[in-house]
C-alpha cells in the first residue's frame, strides 16, 4: 500500500450515509488534496503562465448521495473553477486520478472542440499513450484515446452543452508513484506539463 494514500483513504467511499461519509472525506482527504495542490501550484503557473488558485471540492450540492470520488482543483480564479480549464488531484474508492478537466459549466467548449479538431496532431503528439481520456467527470472510466474517440471528444465538445473533456492518469493504490509525496507529486508536474496543451486551447479564449 502506498505511504501516500493509504487504504483507508480509499475506504470512505465504502462509508454508508452522506453526513459520515463527508466527515470523513473533510477530514480525512480534503487536507491532504488541498496540500498537494498548494504544492503543485508554482508548477502549475509555470507552464500555464497563469497565477493559480487552490480549490478543494465542497460536495456542497448535495443532500442525499453521499459522493464516490473527491479532489482538489487548480484554475486561474479564486473565485471559482468549473467555468474555466483546470487540473484535478483527486480519488475514487478504485484509483487515484491526476488530470486536466474542461466541465460542462465551462462557456469555452465550443472553442476548445474547434480547436483540438484543428491541432489534432500536435495534440496527439504531446500527450503521452498511456495517458486516457473521457467525456465525463462523474464517472470512474477512462479510455486510452484512439483517433475515432478524439474526434468524438472535440465534436461533442462544439455540439453537445454537457459534453465534457478530461485527461490524464489513473494510479492504483498499490502504484509506486503513491509511495511517497515526491514520487507522486512529480507524476503530476508531468500530467501538467504534458496537458499544457490542452489548457492552452482554452486559456486564450478566457484570458
Amino acid at each position: 500500500m502506498s505511504a501516500l494514500f493509504t487504504q483507508q483513504d480509499f475506504d470512505v467511499f465504502t462509508i454508508d450515509g452522506l453526513e459520515e461519509r463527508m466527515e470523513e472525506l473533510r477530514s480525512r482527504l480534503s487536507p491532504k488534496l488541498e496540500m498537494l495542490a498548494n504544492e503543485l501550484a508554482p508548477f502549475a503557473e509555470q507552464v500555464t503562465d497563469e497565477d493559480m488558485y487552490v480549490h478543494v471540492a465542497k460536495h456542497a450540492r448535495r443532500t442525499k448521495n453521499p459522493p464516490k470520488d473527491t479532489w482538489s482543483a487548480l484554475a486561474s480564479s479564486k473565485r471559482g473553477y468549473k467555468k474555466l480549464p483546470h487540473f484535478q488531484i483527486g480519488l475514487w474508492g478504485s484509483h487515484v486520478f491526476v488530470q486536466f478537466a474542461l466541465i460542462y459549466e465551462s462557456p469555452l467548449k465550443e472553442t476548445v472542440g474547434l480547436k483540438m479538431a484543428e491541432a489534432k496532431q500536435q495534440i496527439l503528439n504531446t500527450i503521452p499513450a498511456h495517458y486516457v481520456w473521457s467525456m465525463d467527470h462523474m464517472k470512474p472510466d477512462a479510455s486510452p484515446i484512439s483517433d475515432e474517440l478524439y474526434d468524438k471528444i472535440a465534436e461533442r465538445l462544439q455540439h453537445i452543452k454537457k459534453s465534457e473533456l478530461v485527461c490524464g492518469v489513473h494510479l492504483q493504490p498499490d502504484d509506486s508513484a503513491l509511495a511517497s509525496k515526491e514520487a507522486f507529486l512529480k507524476v503530476c508536474q508531468d500530467v501538467l506539463k504534458h496537458t499544457a496543451v490542452l489548457y492552452e486551447q482554452a486559456a486564450h479564449q478566457h484570458a
